[in-house]
């Protein structure tokens, strides 16, 4: 395994995890822009450009695009996210630099009026899907509550407002402005030819320009509010809950992480044993998320309207028992195993490296191996996540739930 790194004179970087030994290979173009990016009239533009992107170029129509990469025999998708959109395949390395002429040449999307209306359509009725869909609008909810005025407020598909208002110039203008060579970083992991990716990577990007890219970070406050929202169609109530977490630089996320595995992942956890194994609750989770600036440290949780208000109370007493259950040695040698061996048993597959490896290339500059990370948990310790685990008591939370009527 070798890591290898450059960046071009117009600033693209590109970076790849070499493994001789791969029978395959992925690589993908991550553009530093999300929903937090956006302006509050824009909201949403980030994730329709994303669809934008495979509706064609001024070289290929979205048929030719989509014809491409059935013949490539890719595996491809993308996902827009607060920070970060991603356009990757997954390809045999005889095939990486057609791979990479198709990414680099959908990077520059026509961007056409007639396709532009079209997409709308589309986005319209996946707001309006994904709005009837469980928890139902509690995760866009919770998260408008708890960042208030901070960027990471904006719904990553937007409203059906915003999305109706956005046009196609000021599409255009954001991704030439967001879309530029020093935003984007190309990233690769398997059986890669790292000197051809970047002699093609040159020649495919040499009119890029660069822009002025920037990003706006601010610490968010700590609001403490209890909303609840009506669905009458749902059958189960469903309830979120938000507290202040640490950014992706920090390296106490290790901590946090390991101890809401011990608390609350899905299998094993004190939530789990007390609530889902015998059948309080469909589901009792912890889990924590980590952005540029800030993170959180939350709570999902599932249950028939009837059972919610005796569940939590108990997920609250779980949270708030430092003192007089503190955490074993046995539970934190369980939770490290389980977080160390799946990240061992993903790491086989180099499309899950590739999200690691760009995922940590763009949040903090560095490359991480396995063994690095696995290490980071291991180093956890016993007085660290009983300190964490003591601290839940005094936490500030945003709650949101839903139910039936």
């Amino acid at each position: 395994m070798e890591f290898r790194s450059v960046q071009l004179d117009n600033g693209l970087e590109i970076v790849a995890e070499v493994n001789p030994s791969a029978f395959s290979q992925s690589l993908g173009y991550f553009v530093k822009t999300g929903s937090r990016d956006e302006t509050p009239k824009m909201a949403g533009v980030s994730h329709f450009l994303e669809h934008m992107v495979f509706k064609g170029t001024d070289k290929r129509s979205a048929e030719d695009v989509n014809q491409e990469l059935d013949d490539l025999g890719s595996q491809s998708n993308a996902y827009t996210s607060e920070e970060q959109t991603v356009y990757y395949m997954s390809v045999l390395p005889e095939n990486q630099s057609h791979a990479l002429e198709l990414l680099s040449d959908i990077m520059r999307p026509a961007l056409r009026d007639d396709d532009f209306e079209t997409e709308k359509q589309v986005i319209i009725e996946e707001i309006a899907m994904y709005d009837d869909q469980p928890p139902y609008g509690a995760v866009e909810r919770a998260m408008e509550e708890f960042f208030g005025d901070h960027p990471l407020a904006r719904r990553v598909l937007g409203t059906r407002e915003t999305v109706l208002d956005l046009d196609p110039e000021s599409m255009r203008a954001y991704h030439q402005s967001r879309y530029a060579p020093n935003n984007l970083t190309l990233v690769a992991a398997g059986a890669v030819n790292f000197d051809e990716l970047v002699e093609s990577a040159k020649r495919l990007t040499a009119s890029w320009l660069p822009m002025d890219t920037s990003r706006s970070l601010q610490r968010p406050k700590s609001p403490q509010a209890d909303i609840e929202m009506v669905h009458p169609p749902a059958t189960q109530q469903y309830t979120l809950q938000h507290a202040l977490g640490v950014p992706s630089s920090d390296s106490y996320r290790y901590v946090l992480r390991v101890l809401a595995s011990i608390l609350g992942d899905d299998s094993g956890s004190r939530l789990f044993w007390s609530l889902v194994d015998n059948g309080l609750a469909e589901s009792a989770v912890l889990f924590t998320q980590e952005f540029d600036d800030c993170g959180l440290f939350s709570i999902y949780t599932t249950c028939s309207p009837e059972q919610h208000a005796s569940n939590w109370e108990i997920i609250q007493n779980i949270l708030s028992s430092g003192t007089e259950k503190p955490i074993t040695d046995r539970e934190i040698e369980l939770a490290k195993n389980k977080i160390c061996s799946g990240l061992i048993l993903s790491s086989e597959r180099p499309s899950n490296r590739l999200f690691s490896v760009g995922g940590a290339w763009l949040k903090r500059e560095r490359y991480e191996t396995v063994a690095e990370v696995a290490a980071n948990y291991q180093r956890v310790t016993r007085a660290q996540l009983q300190e964490a685990f003591e601290k839940l008591k005094s936490r500030s939370t945003v709650t949101v739930t839903v139910r039936p009527e």
